[in-house]
């Protein structure tokens, strides 16, 4: 019997020591999130590369090698979101994810007029604001609501080979995420 009573304060202190670790480690790892490594390389609105040399281990993984990516933090607070780029690729998609990672959104080229990217990330207000005006430059925009303040945008772009390396790399020169 005591030894079955020395097992389980044992057990007891172990597990106090492992859960006082963790909630003392906590505040360092909640800092290492996507979202506070995009914002400690470029401002809101301004699309960071993934998966290029950098110095950032969250922003340097490379997930797939056929797959270029670039990210884009926007606060809907500020307005819409609208993002854009001319150059036609064999295929591109974007994703919208909240602060926490959580993905809210996606779409492909598939569904976009021309295969262009021109989309529009808004709240429900913004919506219903837009479809009383409906400007022409935003008649063709694919339309993203969400009921997120702030996220992230993740764009992808296919490479099927070498030889197409150049319109990518055109493809992210012309890539904007702006405020409207």
């Amino acid at each position: 019997m005591l030894r079955f009573a020395h097992l389980v304060l044992l057990g007891l202190f172990g597990a106090a020591a492992v859960h006082l670790a963790i909630l003392f480690l906590l505040p360092a790892y909640s800092e290492r999130d996507m979202w506070s490594a995009l914002a400690a390389k470029h401002d809101l609105y301004t699309f960071t590369r993934l998966g290029k040399d950098d110095a950032n281990a969250l922003l340097a993984e490379k997930q797939n090698p056929f797959l270029e990516e670039a990210a884009c933090r926007f606060d809907l607070e500020n307005g819409m979101t609208w993002l854009s780029a001319e150059t036609r690729v064999p295929f591109w998609s974007f994703s919208v994810y909240n602060r926490d990672g959580i993905n809210v959104f996606n779409v492909n080229d598939r569904g976009a007029e021309n295969g262009k990217l021109d989309a529009l990330i808004m709240n429900a207000p913004q919506l219903l604001e837009l479809r009383k005006e409906m400007p022409e430059m935003v008649s063709t925009s694919l339309i993203a609501q969400t009921d997120l303040d702030e996220g992230i945008v993740v764009v992808r772009v296919f490479q099927p080979d070498k030889s197409w390396r150049a319109t990518i790399e055109r493809f992210f020169q012309e890539l904007r995420c702006s405020a409207l």
